[in-house]
């Protein structure tokens, strides 16, 4: 066993590897493959072989340079959407706890913690007051 695994070692000496973008494409195989079970189409099966000999062509590769560049534009798509339902997440997350109110004059966003009854509230823009219910 101990021979197999010097033997794949001496052969990974130069190539890429599994980064993240690597490990996205398997798991999505995987999820298409899964997928293909229930819908029984062969395009969906063909589709996870493709992404599968996509991921072990980038492993095996031996420009580097290139595979970390796509590697970088994965990570900054990825960081895009992420970053996405962060705000989605958070805006629930303030939603259950504050009430979020515009002035009436400047449209200024003030928020406002909620069962408080009615509040006055003072717009630190642009110096307003008015009541609103908590």
């Amino acid at each position: 066993m101990s021979q197999i695994r010097e033997r794949f070692s001496r052969f990974m000496i130069g190539r890429y590897g599994a980064d993240k973008l690597s490990r996205f494409l398997i798991g999505f195989s995987v999820v298409l493959l899964i997928a293909g079970v229930f819908i029984r189409n062969s395009w969906v099966d063909i589709l996870a072989f493709l992404f599968m000999a996509l991921c072990y062509f980038r492993m095996f590769s031996k420009n580097i340079r290139k595979r970390f560049e796509e590697n970088q534009k994965f990570e900054r798509l990825s960081f895009r959407v992420t970053e996405v339902f962060k705000k989605w997440r958070f805006k629930i997350q303030q939603m259950r706890q504050y009430h979020i109110y515009k002035c009436p004059s400047c449209s200024q966003k003030i928020r406002i913690p909620r069962g408080k009854g009615k509040v006055s509230i003072h717009c630190p823009n642009c110096k307003t007051d008015f009541v609103k219910k908590s």
